[in-house]
Protein backbone atom coordinates (compact mmCIF):
# COMPACT_ATOMS: atom_id res chain seq x y z
CA UNK A 1 0.00 0.00 0.00
CA UNK A 2 3.16 2.44 0.71
CA UNK A 3 4.25 1.99 -2.67
CA UNK A 4 1.08 2.31 -4.31
CA UNK A 5 1.05 5.59 -2.32
CA UNK A 6 4.58 6.20 -2.96
CA UNK A 7 4.22 5.66 -6.81
CA UNK A 8 1.07 8.16 -6.85
CA UNK A 9 2.60 10.79 -4.39
CA UNK A 10 5.30 11.12 -7.62
CA UNK A 11 3.00 10.92 -10.46
CA UNK A 12 1.23 13.72 -8.86
CA UNK A 13 4.44 15.64 -8.33
CA UNK A 14 5.73 15.16 -11.69
CA UNK A 15 2.45 16.34 -13.22
CA UNK A 16 1.93 19.72 -11.45
CA UNK A 17 5.94 20.13 -12.30
CA UNK A 18 5.25 19.98 -16.16
CA UNK A 19 1.90 21.94 -15.46
CA UNK A 20 4.36 24.41 -14.55
CA UNK A 21 6.86 24.35 -16.90
CA UNK A 22 6.19 27.19 -19.48
CA UNK A 23 5.15 26.23 -22.90
CA UNK A 24 7.02 27.46 -26.00
CA UNK A 25 4.99 28.43 -28.67
CA UNK A 26 5.60 26.14 -32.21
CA UNK A 27 6.57 28.12 -34.83
CA UNK A 28 4.90 28.54 -37.96
CA UNK A 29 5.87 25.98 -40.25
CA UNK A 30 7.75 27.36 -43.09
CA UNK A 31 5.93 26.59 -46.81
CA UNK A 32 8.23 25.84 -49.38
CA UNK A 33 6.33 26.80 -52.89
CA UNK A 34 7.39 24.63 -55.69
CA UNK A 35 5.72 26.30 -58.89
CA UNK A 36 3.34 24.03 -60.88
CA UNK A 37 4.70 26.11 -64.19
CA UNK A 38 6.85 23.38 -65.15
CA UNK A 39 3.55 20.94 -66.19
CA UNK A 40 1.35 23.87 -67.52
CA UNK A 41 2.11 22.53 -71.54
CA UNK A 42 0.91 19.38 -70.05
CA UNK A 43 -2.20 20.48 -67.87
CA UNK A 44 -3.15 23.25 -70.19
CA UNK A 45 -2.01 21.00 -73.83
CA UNK A 46 -0.85 24.30 -74.86
CA UNK A 47 2.24 25.37 -75.82
CA UNK A 48 4.63 27.84 -73.33
CA UNK A 49 6.15 30.69 -75.35
CA UNK A 50 8.55 33.27 -74.17
CA UNK A 51 7.41 36.88 -74.26
CA UNK A 52 9.92 40.37 -73.50
CA UNK A 53 8.39 43.18 -71.52
CA UNK A 54 9.30 46.55 -72.42
CA UNK A 55 8.13 49.30 -70.30
CA UNK A 56 6.75 52.76 -71.16
CA UNK A 57 8.22 54.75 -67.76
CA UNK A 58 5.55 57.08 -65.48
CA UNK A 59 7.72 59.17 -63.63
CA UNK A 60 5.10 59.51 -61.13
CA UNK A 61 5.21 56.19 -59.93
CA UNK A 62 8.90 55.80 -59.93
CA UNK A 63 9.30 58.61 -56.95
CA UNK A 64 12.73 60.46 -55.74
CA UNK A 65 14.71 57.04 -54.70
CA UNK A 66 13.50 54.65 -58.10
CA UNK A 67 11.54 51.71 -58.37
CA UNK A 68 11.91 47.86 -58.05
CA UNK A 69 9.60 45.71 -59.67
CA UNK A 70 9.57 41.99 -58.92
CA UNK A 71 7.48 40.03 -60.97
CA UNK A 72 4.34 37.60 -59.52
CA UNK A 73 4.27 34.49 -61.16
CA UNK A 74 0.77 33.87 -62.36
CA UNK A 75 -1.24 31.88 -65.03
CA UNK A 76 -0.61 32.12 -68.09
CA UNK A 77 2.78 32.90 -66.81
CA UNK A 78 5.94 32.52 -64.78
CA UNK A 79 9.10 34.39 -64.69
CA UNK A 80 12.64 33.73 -66.58
CA UNK A 81 15.09 32.64 -64.49
CA UNK A 82 16.80 36.52 -63.32
CA UNK A 83 14.62 38.35 -65.35
CA UNK A 84 12.05 38.84 -63.36
CA UNK A 85 13.41 42.15 -61.20
CA UNK A 86 13.64 45.17 -62.81
CA UNK A 87 14.77 48.99 -61.20
CA UNK A 88 13.74 52.23 -62.71
CA UNK A 89 15.70 55.16 -61.69
CA UNK A 90 14.64 58.67 -61.09
CA UNK A 91 16.27 59.71 -64.49
CA UNK A 92 14.14 57.40 -66.28
CA UNK A 93 16.72 55.12 -66.87
CA UNK A 94 16.60 50.79 -66.09
CA UNK A 95 18.57 47.79 -65.27
CA UNK A 96 16.94 44.54 -65.79
CA UNK A 97 14.21 42.99 -68.09
CA UNK A 98 10.71 41.08 -67.87
CA UNK A 99 11.24 37.74 -69.64
CA UNK A 100 8.50 35.51 -68.69
CA UNK A 101 7.03 32.34 -70.26
CA UNK A 102 3.14 32.09 -71.02
CA UNK A 103 0.67 29.59 -72.66
CA UNK A 104 -0.81 32.58 -73.95
CA UNK A 105 -0.19 36.25 -73.90
CA UNK A 106 -1.31 37.90 -70.83
CA UNK A 107 -3.28 40.95 -70.76
CA UNK A 108 -2.31 42.23 -67.51
CA UNK A 109 0.29 41.27 -65.17
CA UNK A 110 1.12 41.83 -61.42
CA UNK A 111 4.31 42.87 -59.91
CA UNK A 112 5.33 43.71 -56.04
CA UNK A 113 6.65 46.71 -55.84
CA UNK A 114 8.88 48.93 -53.47
CA UNK A 115 10.58 52.01 -53.69
CA UNK A 116 14.78 52.09 -53.70
CA UNK A 117 17.66 52.51 -55.18
CA UNK A 118 19.54 50.89 -57.55
CA UNK A 119 21.55 48.67 -55.49
CA UNK A 120 19.43 48.06 -52.43
CA UNK A 121 19.36 44.94 -51.22
CA UNK A 122 15.91 42.37 -51.97
CA UNK A 123 14.31 43.42 -48.51
CA UNK A 124 10.68 43.38 -48.71
CA UNK A 125 8.32 44.48 -51.22
CA UNK A 126 5.68 47.53 -50.52
CA UNK A 127 2.33 45.84 -52.01
CA UNK A 128 0.81 44.92 -55.64
CA UNK A 129 1.11 46.59 -58.74
CA UNK A 130 -0.95 45.48 -61.64
CA UNK A 131 -0.51 46.23 -65.06
CA UNK A 132 -2.03 46.23 -68.09
CA UNK A 133 0.03 44.00 -71.01
CA UNK A 134 -0.54 45.03 -74.56
CA UNK A 135 0.84 42.17 -77.08
CA UNK A 136 2.35 42.53 -80.42
CA UNK A 137 3.55 38.97 -81.02
CA UNK A 138 5.69 37.87 -78.74
CA UNK A 139 6.63 41.40 -77.37
CA UNK A 140 4.95 43.22 -74.79
CA UNK A 141 4.48 46.65 -73.42
CA UNK A 142 3.69 47.66 -69.87
CA UNK A 143 2.58 51.47 -69.54
CA UNK A 144 3.05 52.41 -66.31
CA UNK A 145 1.46 55.11 -65.92
CA UNK A 146 -1.82 52.70 -66.56
CA UNK A 147 -0.75 50.43 -63.60
CA UNK A 148 -3.07 50.54 -60.38
CA UNK A 149 -1.89 50.02 -56.83
CA UNK A 150 -3.02 47.49 -54.97
CA UNK A 151 -3.29 46.98 -51.08
CA UNK A 152 0.08 47.39 -49.43
CA UNK A 153 1.50 43.72 -48.35
CA UNK A 154 0.68 44.44 -44.67
CA UNK A 155 -2.81 44.81 -45.32
CA UNK A 156 -3.04 40.83 -46.36
CA UNK A 157 -4.39 38.86 -44.11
Amino acid sequence: MKRILFVLFGLCAFCAAYADTPTVPMPAPRVSVFSTSTDWQAITGLMLNEYRGEFKVDSKLIGSKGLVLYYLDGFPCYGLGDTVRVWFGPNGKHDGSLRIACVHAPTEINFSWRHATRDADDATGTGLLTCPVESNGREMTIDMAKCVKGKDWSEYK
